[in-house]
């Protein structure tokens, strides 16, 4: 006889979901669509976009929300992991959703979550989805959580679908090679649905680009050959860059510093040009809103501290070239907490070009399962020739790292990054 879990309040809902975690990934979207069918299917009740991607996923979603917004829709998002609040992964006109609708959700669907053995991210993206109806959303732009094709998510008809960037991440659900992770997110190319792809690597862009025509793509649109990203600036406040986009030509900044920030921009702006007429903006219009994008955790430059939730080599390569463009204020050191199933050697080697003081620890949140050998992680960065300290004690490891540098850089994980903010009471929209 099995019991039925109690769900109480918010904490009661969060630990019922995070209990669901533990069985391991299971793919396929029976379970998603098992589970939205029970409630009506409310992902069909407002159009949506569709995001994936390695890295640039979270920018790209946050910059066509707010231009969105700009236009005066009510907009809603989807994307994961969180940083310090479940509710930070579904938005709706800015407004996480409240505890009291988590607590709702769960109590209401207990029973068909539990009868059909939905996972976390299952059970997440079908709340995600029956929240963006009833809070009347005009549209939602939606992340992947993993890969693509089988994907949670992939059960929307989006106005459009896009792919940001391709990277090694994810490789034992995924596939070892970066084309095989190309193969997984190009899943999400719909048939008579246009497919859009930021990815700059000539064959990895083509590939994206053959899977989404043999998809029955309506079009497949190519960022880097239609829109030219010129004359990059990057500074601690943000990016500048001027866009060619028909014969238009305009100087388009963005809060998100990092030169990859106006790939991610350009990329959004076809992508919005792709859903159709109503949803398009130009550079113009562009020029005028940009300003208002929120991304927390993306070179998040708060008082002595920066944010980072890069977490494989390509996000650390990224990192690193933004703090070599910035110039923060020195010595610089780097607060790192790597989960052990991602390249943590390579993104110190990276991270090497612009320090070499690190202090490694081991993050709260993260999974216990998946906590790296802090004492081989050591080993290896000192064999680097690295100034090193390995405090297990994140708050200790926190306090060291202020007490050596002028600037702390916080990386490796969204765990690393969302237990610092938890600590030093920093919100992820700030900054």
């Amino acid at each position: 006889m099995t019991t039925t879990p109690r769900v109480a309040g918010y904490q009661d809902a969060l630990d019922y979901l995070f209990a669901r975690t533990t069985g391991g990934v299971k793919f396929g979207l029976e379970r998603t669509i098992a589970l939205l069918e029970h409630l009506g299917n409310p992902q069909q009740r407002y159009p949506t976009l569709h995001v994936a991607g390695t890295n640039g996923k979270g920018s790209s979603v946050a910059t066509m929300a707010a231009l969105l917004a700009a236009k005066g829709l009510r907009v809603a998002t989807y994307t994961s992991p969180h940083l310090i609040d479940f509710r930070e992964r579904m938005v709706v006109a800015g407004e996480p959703i409240s505890a009291d609708a988590v607590v709702d959700f769960i109590m209401r669907q207990l029973p068909v979550i539990e009868r059909i053995g939905a996972t976390f991210f299952e059970a997440t993206t079908a709340m995600a989805f029956d929240h963006f109806a009833r809070a009347g959303a005009d549209v939602a732009v939606i992340e992947t959580g993993l890969g693509g094709r089988l994907d949670s998510t992939n059960v929307i008809l989006p106005l459009a679908a896009g792919v940001t960037s391709i990277g090694l991440d994810h490789t034992e659900y995924l596939g070892p090679t970066l084309d095989d992770i190309a193969l997984e997110k190009a899943g999400i190319f719909k048939p008579g649905r246009p497919a859009v792809i930021g990815e700059r690597n000539p064959h990895i862009r083509d590939l994206l680009a053959a899977s989404a025509s043999k998809a029955g793509a309506s079009s497949v649109r190519v960022v880097d050959r239609e829109l030219h990203v010129i004359d990059v600036t990057v500074d601690d406040d943000g990016t500048t860059c001027e866009l060619e986009w028909r014969g238009e030509r305009a100087r388009v900044r963005t809060p998100l510093s990092g030169r990859h920030q106006a790939d991610n921009l350009a990329f959004s702006l076809v992508m919005l040009d792709a859903a159709g007429p109503e949803l398009a903006v130009s550079l113009e219009d562009a020029a005028w809103h940009t300003g208002a994008v929120r991304v927390p955790g993306r070179f998040q430059h708060v008082g002595r501290f920066i944010f980072d939730v890069a977490h494989n080599p390509d996000g650390i390569s990224v990192l690193a070239q933004t703090l070599a463009a910035v110039q923060p204020e020195r010595p610089i050191a780097v607060l790192l907490c790597v989960l052990r199933d991602k390249d943590w050697r390579e993104m110190m080697r990276r991270l090497g070009a612009v320090t070499s003081q690190f202090v490694l620890t081991m993050s709260p949140t993260a999974p216990e399962s998946r906590a790296w050998d802090l004492t081989e992680a050591a080993d290896y960065a000192r064999s680097l020739g690295y100034t090193v300290d390995a405090i297990a004690d994140f708050d200790a490891a926190l306090a060291r790292a202020q007490a050596v540098a002028r600037t702390v850089v916080i990386t490796g994980s969204f765990h690393t990054v969302g237990d610092a903010m938890a600590r030093l009471q920093v919100s992820p929209f700030a900054g």
